[in-house]
């Protein structure tokens, strides 16, 4: 077994700096695409150039945009637009996002209909109904495992497709109408140079992220303190317990799992889990939840706290040493130290019927890193201290651990 790992609590990178005002959330290229996608389909069927276009998001608000740039292309037989492009530009807000200033292209043309006698002029073929979505330039193709689309596939993720199709199914229906959605982003390959997505086998261009369609700035010094105040102000309501969810869908989840507590218990913590810690025993909180999923999970087990992707990376050996403590064949533990990512590895473990074993081992190691965490803070009692492993939606529990 890996020996207890050291504790590191790296640097914020050096584009995060402390800003005097409050921060600008900004939106993903998820909402930018979906935005995109329905101008061009209006442009396609009311054949006039757009000029803004109103989307929703996964929570059901509705935001607007402008477009910045609407074209089309026509059709030589008919002299009717068959094909419309509209451009939405990406605002990241105060995030220090590679993507800010991407413009977010979608391209919309009814899909080929060679042979209609009955009705030539109707759009779309009638044996092909339905939204075909493409990558096109700029977008990323998956060409390893353990990201959760298909190998060949543009990087596009399931919720921005389905917001994607949502958006472009308010203006043409599937169902009758067959439409073919392409999103490209021009100098896309570029800005996926300076991103993980080439070691993690996205090819080509960037990913069309995003899960609640918002980019909040957890990697800057404000989003640390925004973490350091809400725990303030739990402990402020005499509240004894913290859960720290890595994200929008881990919290979603996590109150789910845990209805008994109030919402100012749960906690967005981003990157931060170290900081949030430091707080949360300086409140002399009884108990700290962390619920994540299997990548954040694996960095806090290797002692990192905190976490942004710049700073730290999954350990495959932590990884394998996993697999095996949990009594996993050997051709299994090497097959997971050769994993493309944390994922990936937790899917290995559910074909191989230890998922449940490895994941509360997995939970184990983390619980264990937290409370040495802050053991090393206080020499006071420390709170007692939970790790619930998610899965890749958020919202199941795979394992808990306590330390």
């Amino acid at each position: 077994m890996i020996p207890d790992p050291e504790l590191r609590e790296p640097d914020l990178p050096r584009t995060a700096k402390v800003r005097k005002q409050a921060l600008r959330t900004g939106w993903t290229t998820g909402t930018c695409a979906s935005a995109a996608a329905k101008a061009a389909a209006t442009a396609l069927v009311t054949q006039q150039a757009q000029h803004a276009v109103e989307v929703g998001l996964p929570d059901g608000r509705r935001v607007r945009f402008d477009v910045d740039e609407c074209t089309f292309a026509v059709d030589e037989c008919t002299v009717k637009p068959h094909e419309a492009t509209a451009v939405v530009v990406k605002d990241a807000g105060d995030d220090p996002d590679v993507t800010h200033g991407a413009r977010l292209t979608a391209t919309v043309r009814w899909r080929e209909n060679p042979e209609n006698p009955e009705n030539p002029d109707r759009p779309g073929h009638p044996d092909r109904p339905g939204l075909d979505l493409q990558g096109g330039v700029g977008v990323g193709v998956v060409t390893k495992p353990g990201l959760g689309l298909e190998l060949g596939a543009p990087a596009i993720n399931p919720v921005p497709r389905k917001m994607i199709t949502e958006a472009v199914g308010e203006v043409i229906d599937p169902e009758n109408q067959g439409v073919q959605v392409t999103i490209s982003v021009p100098d896309g390959e570029r800005m996926a140079r300076k991103t993980t997505n080439a070691r993690l086998g996205i090819l080509g261009g960037i990913s069309i992220l995003g899960t609640t369609g918002i980019v909040r700035p957890f990697s800057t010094a404000s989003w640390r303190a925004s973490v350091e105040q809400a725990i303030s102000v739990l402990a402020a309501q005499d509240e004894t317990t913290v859960v720290l969810c890595t994200g929008g869908r881990t919290e979603k989840g996590a109150m789910k799992l845990l209805p008994g507590l109030p919402e100012v218990c749960f906690v967005e913590v981003g990157d931060f889990t170290g900081a949030a810690l430091r707080q949360a025993v300086n409140h002399r909180l009884n108990r700290v939840v962390f619920v994540g999923m299997a990548g954040k999970l694996t960095k806090l087990a290797s002692g990192v706290l905190m976490t942004h992707y710049t700073r730290s990376k999954v350990s495959l050996d932590l990884l394998k040493d996993v697999t095996e403590a949990a009594g996993g064949p050997q051709d299994l533990a090497e097959r997971v130290a050769a994993a493309n990512t944390a994922r990936h590895a937790a899917e290995l473990w559910d074909e191989a019927a230890l998922l449940p074993a490895a994941a509360r081992e997995l939970c184990a190691r983390a619980a264990r890193v937290l409370r040495r965490f802050c053991l090393e803070i206080t020499s006071a009692t420390v709170p007692e201290i939970d790790v619930i492993m998610v899965d890749f939606t958020g919202q199941t529990k795979i394992a808990e651990a306590a330390a």
